[in-house]
């Protein structure tokens, strides 16, 4: 089957990869312009550009895919399906209707559960047990095709948004390759997604990722997991902004909610039920550091963050 994929971050990485070795002809690819990165602010192409460019595939990075050029260029090409994995921009119906069987979407969700742009982050600090990857056909609606196939995986006590969705990335991608050889056999099954059952996952802002110490220390292990590596979970202390990466909960309880308590060998929080232990932490503008470090390299700091 002859296909153009989309997709921009390292996410989409495994899903290209596992087509390229497919039976399928990857004919070219769709990614987000060029983007301004590192100190010298130079215009670098997305992981999936440069992949591509290394095999040899026709790259296209329209600013919207509804441009008129992209769209006829996309209809030159003629694929049969457009895979897509965390490409960045809606695809509107001018675009869904080129190829003959549609686009297919690999989302980071066992839908219709956390739709949205965040689902992984949004499954971590909601404290679910099980998540998975579904691969459905893509609408015009925000992640609401019928779904064409689905894998769960456990969310493990230690995973972050970041181990959790590499892992997802890894297994969506033999899923949605065993969703394409399907759907060109003519035998792929379709479930309609339950209304009654969706739930919601919005992109994580700034101001959703500050932690507030005054929840039980399970929820804030769960928020802090969740926003790591980003947005990153962040709080203050007086006027110092730190980001804190995961903790451990501790058994008792000393402090009370938000107070720090500074020792030698580790740095203490209290929340609502028993204290955590920072393990790593970032202040602003410098890099991560052991938590015991960084307080020691305090002096006068407020004794509780906010």
């Amino acid at each position: 089957m002859r296909i153009v994929f989309a997709g921009t971050p390292e996410t989409a990485l495994p899903s290209l990869r596992a087509l390229i070795a497919s039976r399928h002809e990857v004919a070219a690819v769709v990614t987000r312009p060029d983007a301004r990165a590192g100190r010298g602010r130079t215009l670098v192409a997305s992981p999936v550009a440069q992949l591509a460019a290394e095999h040899g595939i026709e790259v296209l990075k329209p600013a919207s895919p509804s441009e008129p050029e992209f769209l006829t260029r996309l209809r030159e090409i003629g694929p049969d399906c457009c895979p897509i994995v965390a490409y960045g921009a809606l695809i509107r119906r001018e675009a869904l209707d080129v190829p003959e069987l549609g686009w297919v979407n690999l989302h980071f969700s066992v839908l219709p559960a956390w739709r949205g742009a965040a689902p992984v982050q949004r499954s971590i600090m909601a404290g679910d047990e099980v998540t998975g990857a579904s691969v459905f056909s893509l609408t015009e609606g925000l992640d609401e095709g019928p779904v064409l196939g689905v894998i769960t995986e456990l969310i493990r006590p230690d995973d972050t948004a970041g181990t959790l969705l590499a892992r997802l990335a890894d297994e969506g991608a033999r899923l949605l390759v065993d969703a394409l050889d399907h759907i060109e056999d003519g035998d792929i099954g379709v479930q309609r997604q339950d209304e009654e059952l969706v739930s919601l996952a919005p992109k994580l802002t700034t101001e959703d990722a500050r932690i507030a110490w005054n929840r039980p220390a399970f929820a804030i292990d769960r928020h802090v997991r969740g926003c790591t590596p980003a947005p990153g979970a962040w709080t203050q202390l007086g006027d110092l902004r730190v980001k804190i990466e995961p903790v451990t909960i501790a058994e008792e309880s000393s402090l009370e909610p938000g107070q720090v308590a500074f020792g030698k060998r580790e740095v203490r929080v209290g929340t609502a039920t028993t204290d955590v232990v920072l393990g790593t932490v970032v202040p602003h503008g410098k890099k991560p550091m052991a938590a015991a470090d960084w307080g020691r390299g305090l002096t006068g700091a407020p004794e509780f963050f906010s």
